[in-house]
């Protein structure tokens, strides 16, 4: 059975790859794949002669290994594809949904409820992180981090291109790094938007 899973909400989708494989698998990069490698991924048997558990990162980022997909839906292991970014535009994908043997998933974010609010938020870090963080506790349990740290985007982007100045470019960075950071969903999110609006400040 193959799961494909999508969305904007990383921290959701790396649950339910857990909650499909277990904690044991295998993880291949599409980047590093080619379609003689197909075969062994979706057909291929465990040394122990069992169901194996796969994962595959970004398979749609290849169309060519994207479009082999349809040759494989038939495999006897259990394969979650992972996708970053995924065109549900291409004859491939709309050919993919009509199947049985692959389920798809999308995990969205959810709304930022208090826009204005975030952006207060953002305003006040740049001068006083700790009392930016009293604010983020008073919202952290009905915002969503992902889309407040996209609102700080927003943010930063709106006064670098007022300023291009060099303290604009370096928040820019951070706030890239601190993207990177969350998707990797290692450390609980807002933990590090927190330790994000302390360091601001002093930026």
């Amino acid at each position: 059975m193959i799961w494909l899973l999508h969305g904007e909400n990383r921290v959701k989708i790396g649950e339910e790859v857990k909650s499909i494989l277990g904690e044991n698998y295998e993880v291949f990069e599409a980047e590093d794949l080619t379609t003689a490698d197909l075969p062994n991924i979706f057909w291929g048997t465990s040394l122990f002669g069992t169901e194996r558990r796969i994962l595959v990162k970004d398979l749609s980022d290849n169309q060519e290994l994207f479009k082999k997909l349809e040759d494989y839906l038939g495999t006897e292991h259990r394969v979650v594809l992972w996708e970053k970014k995924l065109d549900k535009r291409t004859a491939t994908y709309k050919s993919l949904v009509k199947s049985e043997k692959l389920e798809i998933r999308e995990f969205r974010l959810a709304e930022v409820k208090n826009a204005n609010g975030i952006f207060e938020i953002y305003e006040t870090a740049l001068k006083d992180g700790k009392k930016a963080v009293q604010m983020v506790e008073q919202i952290e349990n009905t915002e969503n981090p992902f889309g407040l740290v996209g609102l700080f985007v927003t943010q930063a982007l709106r006064k670098y291109q007022m300023r291009y100045g060099e303290r604009e470019r370096r928040i820019l960075k951070e706030l890239a790094q601190l993207d990177m950071e969350m998707k990797s969903a290692k450390i609980e999110p807002w933990t590090l938007v927190k330790a994000f609006l302390i360091r601001l400040a002093t930026i």
